[in-house]
């Protein structure tokens, strides 16, 4: 799934791809996304994207980086 662009795409657009990204599969063993949340809500770790203040992939690197 590629993120939509901020310039091109409204807040509702970017925040259900955000909910559809990291909406639970219940598989904890195999998916792993539990533990990239680190127990944070993705829409909260993600609100600059979803407000169109900085881009899907530089949170996500935040976020693999343990900055957030």
């Amino acid at each position: 799934m590629v993120p939509p662009d901020i310039k091109q795409s409204t807040r509702e657009e970017r925040r259900a791809f955000v909910v559809e990204a990291w909406k639970c599969l219940n598989d904890c063993e195999s998916c792993g996304k539990c533990r990239v949340l680190r127990g944070k809500v993705a829409e909260s770790l993600y609100a600059d994207y979803i407000e169109g203040k900085r881009s899907y992939m530089d949170i996500t690197l935040d976020i693999r980086s343990n900055n957030y």
